[in-house]
C-alpha cells in the first residue's frame, strides 16, 4: 500500500496510506487532507486537486495529458512540476511520494 505525504504551505504534513490503484486526489479526499477538494470527482474537469510534484516523483510520472494542461490553465500559481491529483495514479513505485499544495488551496 503506497504511503504519501502531503505537505501544507505552511509545512504541515499528512501522511496517508492509500491501495495501489487509487489516485492522489482520491488518497487526500478519503483521509480529510485540507486543501484538496476534488469538487469535480476525479473527471479531470477542476483545478480543485492542483499539487506540486517534487523530485525525484514528478520524473516518475507520465506526461500531463492535454486535459490536465488545460484544467492546470485556471490553477493558482501553476509551475512545471503542476499535477492534477486526479490524474496520478497510485503504485508501488510511488510509495513514498511527498506532494505540496499551493497556496490558493488552503
Amino acid at each position: 500500500m503506497p504511503r504519501v505525504t502531503f505537505v501544507s504551505l505552511e509545512g504541515e504534513h499528512h501522511v496517508v496510506d492509500a491501495p495501489a490503484g487509487a489516485t492522489l486526489m482520491r488518497a487526500a479526499v478519503d483521509h480529510g487532507v485540507p486543501g484538496i477538494d476534488g469538487d469535480c470527482g476525479g473527471h479531470c474537469a477542476c483545478a480543485t486537486c492542483h499539487v506540486y510534484i517534487g523530485e525525484p516523483w514528478s520524473a516518475r510520472l507520465s506526461p500531463r495529458p492535454d486535459a490536465e494542461q488545460d484544467m492546470l490553465g485556471l490553477a493558482v500559481d501553476p509551475r512545471p512540476t503542476s499535477r492534477l491529483a486526479c490524474q496520478i495514479r497510485l503504485t508501488d513505485a510511488l510509495d513514498g511520494i511527498v506532494v505540496s499544495l499551493p497556496e490558493g488551496q488552503h
